[in-house]
């Protein structure tokens, strides 16, 4: 059980991102401040610093959040006991779904890279784990014999993450599935991106038909039709 002084800490550090989370809505990720945050909560600057000894530290915990937000929705909409096909819809509406409700947190993720930051290695287990409920699919529909291929490992092409995430080992997934499943990844993100951020305005008329048939076409390029 955590002792009174964690559970002060647990709360304050949650007010602390809550509040970050409200200026990113306000200023933008670029003009995150420490000393607004401490405004907003009542907390003398210094006592910020020992939570978030800076504004990369702060950004990073947000950065993390919010990827961790975003794989627990995929991971929810994921029935392993559905078609592969329909669970790979599910999780694209999922994602969709998350970035339309947490516009502010989803552009501190895939959007402008913030001035002077970096994200640390720290980010990568939470930033894949929407990769992860992919390669679940991928590898559940290769051992149903839903997709082809021969194992073959192209050098040069992929790096070990890729291999990690997308099938593991499955039999009947090679470099080329892999390609096919990363290239829809990416256009996923590509899609809910250009909607969030009014790229479609003028040329698609109903977005949410647009999405269904791109996650389709999608789909399809992997082979989960």
């Amino acid at each position: 059980m955590p002792t009174a002084r964690e559970r002060v800490r647990a709360e304050l550090t949650a007010e602390i991102t809550a509040a970050a989370r409200r200026q990113l809505a306000e200023v933008g990720a670029a003009a995150l401040s420490l000393r607004a945050v401490a405004r907003e909560v009542g907390m003398a600057s210094s006592a910020v610093y020992r939570y978030f000894p800076s504004r990369d530290d702060l950004l990073t915990r947000l950065i993390i959040d919010g990827y961790d937000a975003l794989g627990e929705a995929a991971e929810a909409a994921d029935d392993p006991a559905a078609p592969p096909e329909q669970r790979w819809s599910a999780v694209c509406g999922a994602v969709r779904d998350w970035a339309l409700a947490h516009p502010h947190e989803y552009a501190l993720l895939y959007g402008s890279p913030v001035p002077g930051y970096s994200a640390p290695q720290d980010t990568v287990p939470a930033a894949s784990r929407v990769g992860i409920v992919l390669g679940r699919i991928l590898g559940d529909a290769a051992r149903a014999g839903r997709l082809s291929g021969g194992g073959v490992r192209v050098p040069g092409l992929l790096g070990d993450a890729a291999v990690e995430v997308l099938g593991q080992d499955a039999p009947g997934i090679d470099d080329a599935v892999r390609v096919r499943a990363l290239l829809a990844w990416s256009s996923l993100f590509g899609t809910v991106s250009f909607e969030l951020f009014g790229h479609l305005v003028g040329s698609v008329e109903d977005a949410d038909a647009y999405f269904a048939r791109a996650v389709a076409e999608l789909g399809a390029l992997i082979g989960l039709d």
